[in-house]
């Protein structure tokens, strides 16, 4: 069992090793912080830690890191979020201020972020799979092209332009809007999707029926976009820069960043605690392929739900700090939604 001056001997190397990346001994602990004990002691406590698998030695050295259980106790049980200063306040703030639409939004989010905590930054998107269509708009652009706009409750936007096989004048614009808004307008987006192929049906006799198949096909795949997870990255440069932080090679999270279909799974079968955050640390992650790499996550809340911001980076990173940034740009991200959806 390790006393409780040894777990705060694990904060104190935890600590350090994250501000100096170098392995921490006791004589520094006894210097650095006040147990008001002698660097003997210490080094007793050290050795319960290491039997424990708190913390190991990376070389001959007399210094000791963190492993990935040892953060794990730390992040539980020792790590007080540091509150953002005034400052980071304000970029978040100003950042994030009047957004153009839910995509420059959530772009703004991941930038801020990278810059508050220096690591690659992650941000779900609400989720619009329960959301509703409020709004089916057609303007034309030429006889035989057409833009398609689609809205959701939840603030999804779609825009598309859709070919037609056909021209068409602004009387028969006029019908097309009508009968695709009867069957999309007020439903859930898997209801509308389902109404909508019965458009995409050929009909004999019909005149604006080709017209009519046309732009069902493109509102059909835009509902199934509004069902798919997204996900938005920001500071992948960051992990190049970092890369003597890692014990292994970095590519695997490269590749994650890739295609993005991994992280969404880590990012929503993270468990959050009572105040929304949740760590996810080094082997953690091995089922991901991602042992090597920490995620920290807050949730924030949404027309369709909740959904998680946060960053990812080595296991040596100041966990408090980036914890204390995420649930701060989730905080100001969920009163932005919460405005737009009131606003509405």
């Amino acid at each position: 069992m390790v006393t409780q001056r040894g777990l705060e001997v694990l904060r104190a190397i935890v600590q350090d090793y994250v501000a100096t990346h170098e392995p921490v001994g006791s004589k520094s602990i006894v210097e650095r912080h006040a147990f008001g004990v002698s660097a003997a002691t210490i080094r007793n406590d050290m050795a319960q830690l290491e039997d424990e698998e708190l913390i190991t030695a990376p070389h001959t050295s007399s210094g000791r890191v963190p492993t990935d259980k040892g953060y794990r106790v730390f992040v539980n049980h020792l790590a007080q979020l540091r509150p953002l200063s005034a400052p980071q306040r304000t970029a978040i703030e100003s950042f994030l201020a009047a957004p153009s639409d839910l995509d420059d939004l959530m772009a703004r989010t991941v930038r801020v972020l990278t810059q508050l905590t220096g690591q690659v930054a992650l941000a779900q998107y609400p989720s619009f799979a329960r959301a509703s269509i409020t709004h089916v708009e057609l303007v034309a652009l030429a006889p035989n092209r057409v833009l398609v706009v689609l809205v959701t409750d939840a603030g999804g936007v779609s825009q598309r332009i859709s070919p037609l096989p056909i021209d068409i004048d602004d009387a028969d614009l006029a019908v097309l809007r009508a009968q695709l808004a009867a069957l999309v307008t007020g439903r859930a987006v898997g209801e509308a999707a389902e109404r909508i192929a019965s458009a995409m049906e050929p009909k004999t006799g019909a005149r604006l029926q080709p017209a009519l198949g046309a732009l069902a096909a493109v509102i059909a795949e835009e509902l199934a976009e509004f069902r798919q997870e997204r996900l938005v990255m920001a500071g992948a440069a960051t992990l190049a820069r970092r890369e003597q932080d890692f014990r292994g090679s970095i590519h695997p999270l490269l590749e994650a960043i890739e295609e993005q279909v991994t992280l969404l799974r880590l990012m929503s079968e993270m468990v959050t605690d009572e105040h929304g955050l949740a760590t996810s640390i080094g082997t953690e992650n091995a089922p991901f392929g991602l042992g090597e790499a920490s995620i920290v996550a807050s949730n924030y809340a949404a027309p369709g739900g909740t959904a998680r911001v946060g960053v990812m980076g080595p296991t040596r990173m100041d966990y408090p700090s980036n914890l204390a940034a995420a649930r701060a740009v989730a905080r100001y991200l969920s009163r932005m939604l919460e405005e737009d959806e009131a606003a509405r």
